[in-house]
């Protein structure tokens, strides 16, 4: 076993984990924190997609041990208890999920991507969503919901 501690969507984790414990599974069973999904097990879905120290990864392939003094993001950290984000209301406004399965997986790419790219064009919008998969092919809805949120955040929006 190895001890670990870590900062998860602002509040310390800490735990003693084998060091074959996937992040992913630490995040769900240990942190109690379900909004991180597990699809594929392979990283080709996304849908387990968290933010380690600032950069996207996915949770499925990164083991708890590499987590050990890092600061973690997961979907809960975008609203917690409060309103929905910009991107995620646009996500309801626009219909931009079905099942909902691999959205969070979607929101926190997608997240990084505005960060990085306040004014982003279609072209750019489908190439963020490219690293992810939806069954549901709930991807048309999502490019005006990205352009919504992109501009509700450059105005000043969460």
């Amino acid at each position: 076993m190895e001890s670990i501690r870590l900062t998860v969507n602002g509040q310390a984790c800490a735990g003693e984990v084998e060091p074959r414990l996937l992040l992913a599974d630490f995040l769900r069973h240990r942190a109690g924190l379900k909004g991180t999904h597990i699809g594929c097990e392979h990283g080709v879905c996304g849908a387990c997609t968290v933010r380690m120290d600032g950069e996207t990864l996915r949770s499925c392939l990164t083991f708890a041990v590499q987590a050990d003094g890092a600061s973690v993001e997961t979907v809960e950290s975008l609203a917690g208890d409060g309103p929905l984000s910009a991107l995620q209301s646009a996500f309801h406004r626009h219909h931009a999920l079905q099942c909902g399965y691999c959205t969070p997986g979607f929101l926190m790419v997608l997240t990084e991507f505005l960060r990085r790219v306040p004014e982003p064009s279609d072209a750019q919008i489908v190439q963020a969503l490219s690293g992810n998969l939806c069954r549901c092919t709930g991807y048309v809805n999502m490019i005006p919901a990205v352009k919504e949120a992109a501009s509700e955040i450059r105005k000043g929006a969460k």
